[in-house]
């Protein structure tokens, strides 16, 4: 889409034109002082957003370029100092030509301390899951409804404060679930420094999810550049590992956790390696340990991804628990194909895995299909509809691990972001 530079400017760059009255001389001899846009060029001028032609022209009805357009938008962007309906403005026009910033080099991230202090992003998906098990010949057939809604704020050049709201309903039962406050959280960022406090997301990164993906509640620190570090410690009251104990009269118990992931990034490969450690005495169980007599576990991880080309990439991680004797292990592996992109109607992806979730290793896996106590293949695709539409489609066939009988389950989504 092509615009007449007077026109772009009159109707988006204009700051504070209508009120101003301008002493300069006329920097452009094409522009009269009669003509209806002379105060608004001449203003930008000054300010350093336009600066013409070296014959001293401002060929306002030359069409321009959505090169020349970001241009502007960033001079205007960096201005910083205009009234909030124009920072409006300038803040739309910086998502509309947010693609040729990047590419001039511009971090729109960064010119967003300019921006409205709170934002919001979030979805609405719908979800179809369809479970089927021999062990107790149980068939289920689950509709539901999630929102999620992510405000964060500013607080200052490095500091944030993010959190995440909740709600669902099963659609077959009509019911109006309660929002819940699921994440809440500051996020401090000094270089390549990031500190984050409070109730966020804990997902064990050296195995790529393998083995936790879930909330805790305390501090996590992560730093690096080619070889990353995160630690991680805190309480985390997910079911798995935390619920309420049977021995300890009824009290609900919530386990305690510490975590480092090492990871490594270049070219082609990632790879990583991690150990978590959870107490609590929900481990104290015959089917835990020969013993009964352990209240922790002990994870250690390994995980690798390697992208062929931009099309195809392998992926898989390991992890075992040294403190467990039953189901103690898990593995994973993955072949990607493409992906989809939810800003990119049309892009599509697809993937078959094999994976192995001990039932005491795999407390909180991230996957739609296959969960704990499984194993077995999965295969899956996703296809963006429409910007910021998206369907995925997956399917696992294996067995529960425990009973040693067969197992299934389809799994279909449409998800709405914003």
């Amino acid at each position: 889409m092509k615009k007449t530079l007077v026109s772009a400017l009159a109707t988006a760059l204009v700051v504070g034109a209508a009120s101003t009255t301008f002493a300069a001389a006329n920097p452009f001899s094409d522009v009269p002082r009669d003509h209806w846009a002379y105060d608004a060029v001449t203003q930008l001028a000054a300010d350093g957003v336009v600066e013409g032609y070296g014959d001293g022209t401002y060929r306002g009805d030359r069409n321009i370029t959505r090169y020349e357009m970001a241009q502007m938008t960033a001079k205007a962007m960096a201005k910083g100092d205009m009234p909030a309906s124009d920072k409006a403005l300038v803040d739309r026009l910086a998502a509309e030509f947010a693609d040729e910033l990047n590419n001039l080099g511009v971090r729109v991230s960064n010119l967003e301390k300019h921006a409205d202090m709170v934002k919001f992003t979030g979805y609405l998906r719908y979800d179809y899951i369809s479970d089927r098990h021999d062990k107790d010949h149980s068939k289920s057939n689950t509709d539901r409804v999630r929102f999620r809604l992510f405000p964060s704020a500013e607080v200052n050049d490095h500091w944030k404060v993010n959190a995440r709201l909740d709600t669902q309903y099963l659609m077959d039962k009509d019911d109006s679930g309660s929002m819940s406050l699921a994440r809440a959280y500051a996020d401090g960022t000094y270089g390549k420094f990031n500190v984050k406090l409070g109730k966020q997301d804990l997902y064990s990164g050296a195995d790529d999810g393998l083995t936790m993906d879930t909330a805790i509640s305390g501090a996590t620190v992560s730093f690096g550049n080619v070889v990353k570090a995160k630690i991680a410690a805190g309480r985390v009251s997910d079911d798995s590992v935390s619920h309420k104990d049977d021995r300890s009269n009824g009290t609900d118990t919530v386990a305690n956790y510490q975590g480092i992931d090492l990871t490594y990034g270049m070219g082609k490969l990632t790879a990583g390696v991690g150990y978590q450690q959870i107490n609590n005495d929900v481990f104290k169980a015959a089917s835990y340990s020969k013993n009964a007599d352990s209240d922790k576990a002990r994870i250690w991880s390994v995980g690798g991804k390697y992208v062929f080309d931009k099309n195809v990439a392998l992926k898989g991680s390991y992890a075992q628990n040294t403190e467990a004797d039953y189901h103690h292990k898990a593995a994973s592996v993955e072949l990607d194909y493409k992906g989809a992109k939810k800003s990119d109607m049309g892009s599509w992806g697809a993937y078959i895995a094999y994976r192995h979730l001990g039932n005491n290793v795999a407390f909180a896996p991230t996957y739609n299909v296959l969960g704990r106590d499984q194993k077995g293949w999965a295969v899956g695709t996703s296809y963006t509809l429409f910007k910021n539409v998206m369907t995925k489609l997956e399917y696992f066939k294996g067995k529960d691990i425990t009973a040693d009988k067969n197992a299934s389950t389809l799994f279909a989504r449409v998800q709405f972001s914003f």
